[in-house]
């Protein structure tokens, strides 16, 4: 209890700082006067972005950590199976399709894209789940292995269109793919909301059953766990945590790689701890960044995508060779 407090304690701090930051200052006594500048700064543009960090950040995390406990790896995450590609496959193939053949404005594109990503990344996770299902059983391998092939399709797919895709479009998908908050509105956080309170209250009530089915297959059913229908009920919570993040904000990668096997190192294994306190160092981490990303080029504004892949391909590399040190000495 008392690392939640504190988390939760940093993740207000953390949350205030994002606040302030910008190139005009907020005056906080003009909050409530409808007609000032810094109520319409922080309303309309402020609040929902650090809202969006927040509950996006909390998503990721939350979803790596039922990842990697369901694929028994401190290596996997969500991104594994599909989602991300197939959320990314969507989005790109309406911005390039709308924007170079029809020539759709940019304010119906604000709308439509996130749901062309969300319904990508679900298609794409029903896709897995069924080939998986049909050609290898109900085996995690063979979720993976048709995740890797989905990957690729996507990959192909999302290079062709950008190759062919006019000035405009080529933009506005490159700058989705890199990951970037600020472009958010009040429904989508109130739908980020409702998606995070429901995923927070499925996935910390399996928590228990989690740490069952870390003891194996056998054993999990042995207790009385049905382990074919919990394998696809969390991969399809996982993956719809995943969707919904990546459909309006783009890719953020190794989110929920870095921060469950970070809070392992003082949790342990016990699902109980690793799923709430991930939860809240996601979301700190991803309010942090966001506040890096306006800070460190200012004026200028880099993609929060690129800060998480900058902290996380070393830190995937790390780990990588904490897993294997032992069996290259054997």
């Amino acid at each position: 209890m008392i690392r939640l407090f504190i988390l939760l304690l940093l993740l207000l701090i953390a949350s205030i700082w994002n606040l302030t930051l910008g190139p005009v200052e907020l005056q906080w006594r003009e909050l409530l006067d409808t007609g000032s500048l810094s109520n319409q700064l922080f309303w309309d543009l402020r609040a929902p972005r650090t809202l969006q960090a927040l509950f996006s950040g909390l998503l990721l995390a939350l979803t790596g950590a039922v990842a990697q406990s369901l694929f028994r790896n401190p290596l996997a995450d969500p991104s594994l199976v599909g989602v991300s590609a197939g959320s990314a496959f969507g989005a790109v193939t309406f911005l390039v399709l709308g924007v170079s053949l029809f020539g759709l404005s940019f304010g119906l594109i604000q709308y439509l894209v996130p749901l062309a990503s969300f319904v990508g990344g679900l298609l794409a996770t029903l896709l897995i789940l069924q080939l998986a299902n049909r050609y290898q059983g109900v085996a995690m391998t063979g979720v993976l292995l048709v995740g890797m092939a989905v990957n690729a399709i996507a990959i192909a797919w999302i290079g062709a269109l950008k190759y062919f895709a006019d000035d405009r479009a080529l933009r506005e998908s490159t700058f989705w793919l890199m990951g970037q908050f600020g472009q958010t509105t009040w429904w989508q956080i109130t739908l980020l909301a409702v998606v995070t309170l429901l995923l927070l209250l499925m996935l910390l009530g399996r928590a228990q059953k989690l740490n069952i089915w870390l003891l194996g297959d056998c054993e999990a059913r042995h207790l009385g766990i049905d382990v074919n229908a919990m394998r696809w009920q969390l991969i399809l919570l996982a993956s719809l945590g995943v969707a919904v993040v990546v459909a309006f904000a783009g890719l953020i990668g190794f989110v929920g790689l870095m921060v469950p096997h970070l809070v392992r190192t003082w949790t342990g294994p016990d699902n109980r701890k690793v799923l709430p306190e991930s939860a809240l160092v996601g979301a700190l981490l991803l309010v942090i960044a966001d506040g890096l990303s306006r800070v460190l080029l200012a004026p200028a504004e880099l993609p929060v995508g690129i800060l998480t892949a900058l902290a996380g391909g070393p830190f995937f590399l790390f780990l990588i060779h904490l897993r294997y040190r032992g069996a290259g000495h054997a």
